[in-house]
Order: C-alpha cells, then sequence, then structure tokens
C-alpha cells in the first residue's frame, strides 16, 4: 500500500503570544529604538545614562 501526499496544505493561524516573526521584528524595532535614545541622552548631557539615572 503506497502512501500519497495531500493535495492540500493546510493553513495555520499565526500564534498570538509568543516567539512569533511579528514579536520578534518589533521587539527588535524597540531595542533599536531604545540604543539610539540612550546614546542621545549621553550625547546631550554629557554624561552616561546610569549617572543621568541616578545610579552612578
Amino acid at each position: 500500500m503506497a502512501q500519497t501526499e495531500p493535495s492540500v496544505t493546510p493553513k495555520f493561524e499565526d500564534p498570538k503570544f509568543g516567539f512569533n516573526y511579528y514579536a520578534e521584528r518589533l521587539n527588535g524595532r524597540a531595542a533599536m529604538i531604545g540604543f539610539f535614545l540612550t546614546l542621545g541622552i549621553e550625547y546631550l548631557t554629557g554624561k552616561g545614562l546610569l549617572t543621568w539615572l541616578g545610579l552612578q
């Protein structure tokens, strides 16, 4: 008895939470924005971020 391949590929919905393409892309963009804002704060104030936040 030979096995046959299905003729239709089932369509699954993207997961609503967890590791998915949209969440990872959004997280990467937020990280880039945060990094450049940190560089801007350090450049404008002349102090590091920890000093600006009062942690050092």
